[in-house]
């Protein structure tokens, strides 16, 4: 399995998975790590803007918050919003 390497704003060393990802309203989200062989997730990158600043809610919800990217919820109902 090949990763990109890439570095949080932290300083922190995570790997990009580009083969898996979630879809999104304006591109994708891969899954990040935070070792090279994928054992150790720590969040998403946004496909749209490639900024690993994104946020997912206890819905499944991910939003970029640099470009507003966003993916909806896993399960919805309108008691939720």
């Amino acid at each position: 399995m090949e990763l990109d390497a890439s570095t949080t704003a932290d300083g922190e060393r995570v790997y990009i998975d580009r083969k898996r990802a979630e879809r999104g309203a304006e591109g994708p989200f891969y899954l990040v790590f935070t070792d090279a062989d994928a054992d150790d997730r720590w969040g998403f990158a946004c496909g749209n803007c490639d900024s690993l600043d994104t946020a997912m809610d206890t819905m499944g919800r991910i939003q970029c918050t640099d470009c507003g990217n966003l993916r909806k919820p896993d399960e919805w109902d309108a008691a939720h919003e």
